[in-house]
């Protein structure tokens, strides 16, 4: 398989006005060297997909994230594992070297409990080091997490890392731009790491040494407008080098999560430390409620945006009301009601 252009497609989709068959094929055809695919041979990909339990998100679709959409150049297709509304909840993403020390692995552990307990969505490369331990963070206090893919849905990457993408997949998603089979290439990752920066507000790195791929991540996070934070660390060690070199050119620091809610505009005490989904154990309720803690929509405009149909969302809905977590206004359409506590 060729090099993956994004730019090409989006300019793909644009030519296709809409048609999704035309479109298709002009994505395929943005992977030099795979041949374009019939209809027949479309159906058959999204059919296995749809088996191994991958939703397609193309670009336009109501559950794309609209930060992606608006990247210059978005992924025309995700693939995604787990609950594809996860992709639009508020993200900061932590990310840092495979080869940390304990300090650093420590750090963004604790980063990524702390961000989710916030109700932040912790996004990372589901790599070795810092990225995987900022996912754990996160995962031991039950909160949400995103896992992006340098390599296709159906690969395992690392191979140890099966238990971790799996309890994403249950307590957020896992996502990749990359069409199945595809395997982690060098030339994968700088997309990969632009995906990540483009889901979060904020951008946080532990650990970094001074060729690191998270100082794409920075760089990517930079033309993105978003805020960059670095953990500092030992003046010494060749692990801190770049996270130390951006300190000193002028990123924020960050010890804590209060330095995160700081760069984000919103100092400790008027931020509510409470998760907006609390309390909601069922994956299609979360995601339900995730949806409309954007917006209050009615349900044939939420079961759009969700890909269900209002039948399917009818036992959702009815357990949510009873709960009190959901309310119906005098126009028909329902709003999310905040946990008591959370402002």
């Amino acid at each position: 398989m060729g090099a993956l252009r994004p730019v090409h497609a989006r300019r793909a989709l644009d030519a296709a006005d809409g048609c999704p068959r035309a479109a298709a094929r002009m994505l395929a055809a943005t992977f030099p060297g795979d041949p374009v695919p019939d209809e027949g041979d479309l159906e058959r990909r999204v059919a296995a997909l749809a088996r191994g339990g991958v939703a397609g998100l193309p670009l336009g679709s109501p559950l794309y994230p609209a930060r992606l959409a608006r990247l210059e150049d978005p992924a025309p297709l995700l693939l995604v594992r787990g609950d594809p509304s996860a992709l639009s909840a508020p993200s900061v993403a932590v990310v840092g070297a495979r080869a940390c020390s304990g300090a650093g692995r420590e750090v963004a552990g604790r980063l990524g409990a702390d961000l989710a307990r916030l109700g932040f969505s912790v996004v990372s490369g589901l790599a070795r080091g810092i990225d995987a331990a900022a996912h754990r963070g996160a995962l031991s206090v039950d909160g949400l997490s995103v896992g992006v893919l340098a390599c296709g849905p159906d690969i395992l990457y690392p191979p140890e890392h099966a238990e971790l993408r799996d309890a994403l997949t249950r307590r957020g998603a896992v996502v990749s731009e990359l069409p199945p089979g595809a395997e982690p290439r060098r030339f994968h990752f700088p997309l990969r790491n632009r995906l990540i920066s483009g889901l979060a507000s904020a951008l946080v790195v532990v650990e970094a040494r001074e060729r690191s791929g998270s100082l794409i991540s920075v760089g990517h996070a930079r033309d993105q407008g978003l805020a960059v934070l670095a953990v500092p660390g030992s003046v010494t060690s060749p692990m801190c080098s770049g996270s130390n070199r951006l300190l000193r050119d002028g990123v924020q620091v960050c010890l804590d999560v209060d330095d995160v809610l700081s760069a984000l505009g919103l100092p400790p005490p008027a931020y509510v430390r409470v998760d907006p989904l609390a309390g909601v154990e069922s994956p299609g309720q979360r995601g339900l409620l995730r949806v409309l803690l954007e917006e209050p929509a009615t349900p044939d405009q939420l079961a759009r945006r969700l890909g269900r149909s209002p039948g399917e969302l009818a036992a959702d809905l009815v357990q949510l009301e009873l709960a009190g977590r959901v309310t119906r206004d005098r126009d028909g359409r329902l709003r999310a009601r905040r946990p008591p506590g959370l402002s």
